[in-house]
């Protein structure tokens, strides 16, 4: 089992946001802005970014236009922070009442609640933990994972991130002490649709960091992946180990 504290090995990137394939892009990011209290950053006609408040450790959100529709429960998806259990059911109320519903995931008996946003994305309001204290309104990054452990130590150089918690059934990364986990939480049901939500990363070092992030990522276990990108687009798409898409951006911006 490794260290709870080790360092994640460099490959020259960070974690620069969670991409969110959205049939109305403005719309949800409009929602989710609001669910967050944080607020709009950078919108063109290919993405709407939300962001955190300033001096809030935490991942932006990028909305991309995408015409598939959903199909099953999403891979990745957010858990939010609460800080009492009267804070949870106002929270609940508050999303349900902006357009969130209620979601069936097969989490039977448990103290989170799991709702979906306007456009059937999962994600759960989770019961007061003192372990994410600190996180912002984001508490957890998640990702289901076939085997959370190893997956983890996959992502770490990737998200420049170091472990946090490390066991079989769920293993953490986390930047330092602030802002929300990077989970890989064990499910026994394997990636078989392309990820509505995915990780971005961005290389740290100069040109050609990009090339570099592609070439470490791949010796890793990662593999190219046609997901319908523009042959000249700036940035790699790859899929991790366990199938999830990711992006590896340029180190310029985009």
């Amino acid at each position: 089992m490794a260290p709870a504290a080790a360092p994640a090995p460099g490959a020259g990137a960070r974690l620069a946001s969670v991409t969110v394939d959205a049939a109305d892009p403005p719309a949800l990011a409009r929602w989710w802005a609001r669910a967050l209290d944080w607020h709009p950053g950078y919108a063109d006609d290919q993405e709407v970014d939300v962001d955190p408040p300033e001096g809030e450790a935490g991942v932006p959100l990028v909305f991309v236009p995408v015409r598939e529709p959903k199909r099953g429960p999403n891979r990745v998806h957010l858990d939010l922070d609460t800080s009492s259990p009267a804070d949870q059911r106002q929270t609940v109320e508050f999303l349900l009442d902006s357009g969130a519903r209620r979601a069936d995931v097969g989490q039977g008996q448990v103290p989170w609640v799991v709702l979906a946003d306007p456009e059937g994305n999962e994600f759960c309001v989770l019961d007061p933990r003192p372990e994410y204290e600190g996180c912002g309104r984001v508490a957890a990054i998640v990702v289901q994972a076939l085997r959370p452990q190893e997956l983890a130590q996959f992502w770490a150089p990737l998200a420049g991130w170091r472990q946090a918690r490390w066991g079989p059934s769920v293993a953490a990364l986390r930047d330092g002490r602030r802002g929300p986990y990077l989970e890989f939480v064990r499910t026994t049901t394997p990636h078989s649709v392309k990820n509505r939500w995915h990780l971005d990363v961005r290389p740290t070092s100069p040109p050609p960091g990009q090339d570099r992030v592609v070439r470490e990522a791949r010796a890793a276990g990662a593999r190219p992946v046609d997901v319908g990108q523009h042959p000249r687009v700036s940035w790699v798409v790859l899929a991790d180990p366990e199938g999830n898409e990711f992006c590896v951006l340029s180190g310029r911006g985009g």
